[in-house]
């Protein structure tokens, strides 16, 4: 069973494995090997959740709306417990994200999990962030005031 651990790495894997793109996490989780016997504690499965706003990211939250979410968790053999949390429909990206997590529990997989997905997924998801950046910053209009003097 995998020791205690630190509630901030686990929201990096998590947050890594819900905002892959699911093609990419499968070719990852394709290229791992011997992996061990799991089974769910709970299959994938769909539903809504109250997603929440601010105005300006300030004053008080409200209800956005609602947003279509699925969840799997698996458990392996060895004990580890593996959850995911994914944007839309897709089972198979909650199923493979929640075996990754599990995968990542454990101390013989952990070093493969970091370096043959969540870092070439977190290089992938910071290149998107930084091509965002840069199409938003090329539309960039900064706004100035002449004041006139009287002459």
């Amino acid at each position: 069973m995998a020791a205690t651990i630190a509630t901030e790495d686990q929201q990096r894997v998590m947050g890594i494995l819900a905002h892959a793109n699911a093609d990419d996490l499968a070719q990852r989780f394709a290229g791992l090997a011997d992996l061990p016997r799991w089974q769910f504690i709970r299959r994938p499965e769909t539903g809504l959740v109250m997603v929440r706003g601010r105005i300006a990211a300030e004053g008080a939250p409200f209800n956005f709306g609602e947003a279509t979410v699925t969840r799997a968790v698996v458990a392996l053999d060895s004990g580890e417990t593996g959850f995911a949390y994914a944007l839309g429909r897709d089972h198979e990206k909650a199923e493979r994200s929640a075996i990754v997590h599990a995968l990542w529990k454990r101390h013989d997989f952990r070093d493969a999990v970091e370096t043959n997905v969540l870092a070439p997924l977190q290089q992938q998801l910071d290149e998107a962030d930084d091509k965002t950046r840069g199409e938003v910053a090329a539309t960039k209009v900064d706004f100035f005031t002449l004041m006139r003097g009287d002459d």
